[in-house]
């Protein structure tokens, strides 16, 4: 009997290693392929350009019980952005395609376009092309997004060194609490359709959850201050996940201390209210995309004090593994318990 393994029993990461060990790179303008939040390729001119593509599906990625139309356009294309700040590049041109049911009028798809054209002015970014399907049920959507960047000031995951600094932009847990909010309503509205969603106090966490920004600010930022991180990640699927994938790829260790993680105010009351710790909901939660950097620690003095970064944790030797050193000063094993595609 021939055997079979099942997709999550290995989980989306180890299945993109498995698939694509025995491509070889072909082109030497292939600077940097599969692995990372996004490909670089040498042009032979002043910038390198970088490449990446993000695909959303209804029913996995986004609900429309509670996701206007709108705000997925603008977070489709932001979540690309996202990856294209993770290699401290600035975004340039994307591409959109779609496959999508018959459920979906043309003035449905044009409240979806609305906010991927306010997405582009927000980002200064070119629609430039794309394809469009019909399908059997629901929306999928898949973006591309194409940047450039000064060959000298490409970040890349692989590049933390011991006693480097771990920073992060922004606070995060938010866009996971405004998760469990929508879902909350989701479920009362189903029992008793005719009750209002109550959403009043929620805004932040809402926001951070149906619209999020990318960090193309914090890379304006570190340009002004001169200062190229040594690796650098988006947090999609999680801290605790990004900053594995850091350690991994850059092969060192490295403490994160759980006093340190910023959170919100918003965040702390509502982790109260559904019995939830705020800590884990910043670990694992995911959809912050907030910026996950190290820096080297003679580059400190240029960000301390900046209201845009906090330093979280310090990057060690590989033998000493991953550890979360709690509020009781406490080291216990990181984990990545965030998103998982399967």
């Amino acid at each position: 009997m021939e055997s079979r393994t099942e997709l999550n029993s290995i989980g989306e990461f180890a299945l993109i290693e498995h698939l694509t060990q025995y491509f070889s790179i072909q082109h030497e303008s292939t600077l940097k392929g599969v692995g990372d939040d996004a490909a670089i390729i040498a042009t032979g001119g002043m910038y390198d350009q970088v490449v990446t593509t993000d695909l959303l599906v209804e029913g996995v990625h986004f609900d429309l019980m509670y996701m206007p139309l709108k705000h997925l356009g603008y977070k489709a294309i932001a979540v690309n952005v996202s990856d294209i700040c993770a290699m401290n590049a600035t975004p340039k041109y994307i591409t959109v395609s779609y496959a999508v049911s018959n459920r979906f009028s043309l003035e449905a798809m044009e409240e979806l376009y609305a906010g991927m054209k306010l997405a582009c002015e927000r980002y200064n970014v070119d629609l430039i092309g794309g394809d469009s399907s019909s399908a059997l049920q629901g929306l999928t959507i898949s973006v591309t997004a194409i940047g450039e960047v000064l060959p000298e000031k490409v970040v890349t995951r692989d590049g933390a060194k011991v006693n480097d600094l771990l920073v992060v932009t922004g606070d995060l847990g938010a866009a996971y609490m405004g998760l469990q909010i929508l879902e909350r309503e989701k479920e009362v509205y189903k029992a008793t359709p005719s009750i209002q969603p109550d959403l009043e106090g929620y805004e932040y966490l809402l926001q951070r959850q149906l619209k999020p920004e990318a960090r193309m600010d914090a890379i304006e930022y570190l340009n002004d201050l001169k200062l190229v991180p040594t690796s650098m990640i988006d947090i999609s699927d999680g801290l605790s996940s990004e900053i594995l994938h850091i350690c991994k790829q850059s092969q060192v260790g490295c403490d994160l201390y759980e006093n340190k993680i910023p959170i919100s105010p918003d965040l702390q009351r509502a982790a109260e209210e559904f019995n939830l710790d705020a800590t884990t909901c910043a670990l694992n939660g995911g959809e912050d995309y907030e910026l996950l950097f190290t820096i080297a620690q003679s580059d400190y003095e240029k960000i301390k004090g900046s209201p845009h970064f906090t330093v979280i944790g310090h990057i060690t030797e590989q033998h000493s593994g991953c550890r979360l050193i709690t509020r009781g000063n406490e080291a216990i094993e990181l984990k990545a318990q965030g998103w998982k595609s399967f």
